[in-house]
């Protein structure tokens, strides 16, 4: 079997012969044929390789945890992002709800708790001030607080990075009331 030629300024040669005077190594081309152990050390051109040693595994065993903490740590800060943005639009939903004439306390938590639940959040605790929302007047402001502990709300069975944080979110407007 012929070698690919490669045209060099008018010449011709043989792919390895240019590959050996580049790199000085010299190519031996052996026959296909498998060692004792059954395995091929052989390159898909039939050129020797060295015998594979544990490198690999030691590699392996080096990286893989550092990969593995990198990536619950992408999902628990990915979860922790999305639950806050969900109970900080829910805190938003029940000052909505507050500041309007007649609102009451319980229907503040309700709908923040219905907002919650459809987001996937149980056991969080809402917070409204003034309470009785009655006794604000007229664009006096309303605050509503919805906090959830991470735990309660992590994908991850036991979290690692976040595991006592507590997520908080604050809403406050003005109270829309008759003067």
């Amino acid at each position: 079997m012929r070698a690919n030629p490669v045209y060099t300024f008018g010449a011709t040669l043989p792919v390895r012969e240019v590959f050996g005077r580049l790199f000085k190594t010299k190519y031996r081309k052996t026959e296909r044929t498998a060692p004792r152990g059954g395995k091929q050390n052989l390159s898909a051109g039939g050129i020797e390789c060295g015998r594979p040693s544990g490198v690999a595994v030691v590699e392996f065993a080096v990286v893989a945890p550092i990969f593995f903490l990198l990536i619950l740590g992408l999902i628990e800060f990915g979860r922790m992002v999305m639950v806050q943005q969900v109970i900080t639009n829910a805190s938003r939903e029940g000052a909505r709800r507050a500041i309007i004439q007649g609102a009451t306390t319980a229907e503040v938590i309700n709908v923040v708790q219905d907002y919650l639940a459809s987001g996937g959040i149980r056991s969080a605790t809402v917070t409204v001030t003034p309470d009785p929302i009655d006794s604000a007047g007229y664009g006096e402001p309303v605050t509503v607080t919805v906090s959830v502990p991470f735990r309660q709300v992590s994908w991850l069975p036991s979290p690692m990075f976040l595991g006592g944080a507590e997520l908080r979110a604050t809403t406050t407007m003005r109270r829309e009331a008759i003067q």
